[in-house]
């Protein structure tokens, strides 16, 4: 079924680090906000990276985000998936990515696991030739990858914002 991304990008002026997802989830879909499945890990991770409380609600993870100057959205604008498979995305339509990057500080993009990092390098590269970091997913589907690991890895995303 073909799905358009409902959720608008978090960013100000002061965001130095971008991260970029693949797609909404059906659960953020329905939340209307990014990693709204309480069994993706990006939230507890991204807490503990900067060693805060796990922000709940969306203003909460409106003002995390914000705070540690991290703008946050997805590669892909449209496309045709199956409920939250990334495996099942077809038919993709990019996101554009430069007003982001015209109106704030970004000074590394990274992408939360593979199937971002792949649609990253296929759709935005070429128009924004920054070359992004690719993390492991936090998303449930990547059960390898435990939460300390998870985090030890996300620590990355620190360095940008340390300046």
């Amino acid at each position: 079924m073909r799905e358009t991304h409902p959720i608008a990008p978090v960013f100000d002026a002061d965001s130095r680090i971008l991260i970029l997802g693949s797609f909404p989830s059906v659960k953020s879909r329905e939340t209307m906000f990014f990693y709204g499945h309480p069994q993706n890990r990006f939230w507890r991770v991204t807490a503990a990276v900067f060693g805060t409380e796990v922000p709940q609600s969306i203003p909460e993870k409106r003002a995390f985000l914000l705070a540690n100057h991290i703008a946050v959205w997805d590669v892909i604008a449209s496309c045709e998936i199956v409920g939250s498979s990334d495996s099942s995305i077809r038919d993709v339509v990019p996101n554009d990515l430069s007003e982001i990057l015209k109106t704030t500080q970004i000074q590394t993009i990274f992408t939360n696991g593979g199937t971002a990092a792949k649609y990253y390098a296929k759709y935005q590269l070429p128009r924004t030739g920054i070359p992004a970091v690719t993390l492991p997913s936090t998303s449930p589907a990547n059960a390898a990858w435990t939460l300390p690991r998870l985090t030890e890895a996300w620590q990355a995303i620190k360095i940008p914002t340390e300046r």
